[in-house]
């Protein structure tokens, strides 16, 4: 049976909470019109996510599973640098339970860090588009290890190996406490986006950005670059700067 709440956070955002589910991206995505506004569905258990390319999410005892459906979010632009305004939230969500922000980074696009290994990972699914060019709507999926780790058997060859909160910072948190600071840490940067644009949300960012200035490898459909992380640009895109130039990257997956 579903269990559903309605908040009043700095948003306004409604939380649906569930005890288990295939995927929240699909009940939000199914639910999507019926919602009032901004809604947060929590799972406290998912049998069946999936990351980016279709590959399976990893779902961990005590993991945080959850999508928040976001109703307006602009242009297909716009919608995609909600990756980083959600990143953003991780990290001072983070803090907030930990009381630190030593050891916490972010990685291009749309991971946390702790002490070098992957806590949380962001999945962004479009709604629409409009003939105007906007989006109907803007699904956040975002995954924590609160407790333990996936088994590294179960993320990609090269990937930054997996870690969990509890592990790592000794802390343990529950799921529906994690969204307790999840939720407004969101709405600030959100409000911060809404008024301001990408600008500072950018700068905030690449302030705690992982391996900037330093060498990576940024894998593409067909093709391997490795060069230095110079910067993300005004739209969001990684800065390599190669042997043959200085590339701008819109979609990839970066490994150290």
């Amino acid at each position: 049976m579903r269990r559903q709440r309605r908040r009043h956070l700095s948003t306004d955002a409604g939380r649906i909470v569930l005890p288990s589910c295939p995927s929240t991206m699909t009940v939000a995505r199914d639910g999507f019109a019926g919602y009032a506004g901004p809604t947060w569905v929590l799972a406290l258990r998912q049998t069946g996510g999936h990351g980016r390319r279709g590959r399976p999410w990893a779902n961990p005892a005590g993991a945080f599973t959850a999508t928040l459906a976001l109703p307006n979010p602009g242009t297909a632009q716009a919608a995609a640098q909600r990756s980083f305004v959600a990143a953003l939230a991780l990290f001072d969500a983070f803090v907030a339970v930990t009381g630190r922000p030593e050891g916490l980074s972010l990685k291009w696009p749309n991971d946390v860090l702790l002490n070098g290994g992957k806590v949380a990972g962001i999945l962004l699914e479009s709604l629409g588009p409009r003939p105007d060019g906007t989006l109907d709507g803007l699904l956040i999926g975002i995954g924590v290890n609160l407790i333990e780790p996936p088994d590294v058997g179960e993320v990609e060859p090269a990937a930054v190996r997996p870690v969990a909160l509890a592990q790592e910072a000794g802390v343990r948190v529950a799921p529906e406490e994690f969204l307790d600071v999840l939720a407004p840490a969101y709405a600030r940067h959100e409000a911060s986006f809404a008024t301001h644009g990408f600008g500072p949300i950018r700068r905030a960012w690449l302030d705690r950005a992982a391996r900037l200035g330093e060498v990576i490898t940024a894998r593409l459909p067909g093709e391997a670059l490795t060069g230095t992380f110079k910067t993300i640009d005004e739209m969001g895109y990684l800065q390599l700067q190669t042997k043959t130039g200085l590339r701008g990257i819109a979609a990839g997956e970066v490994f150290f």
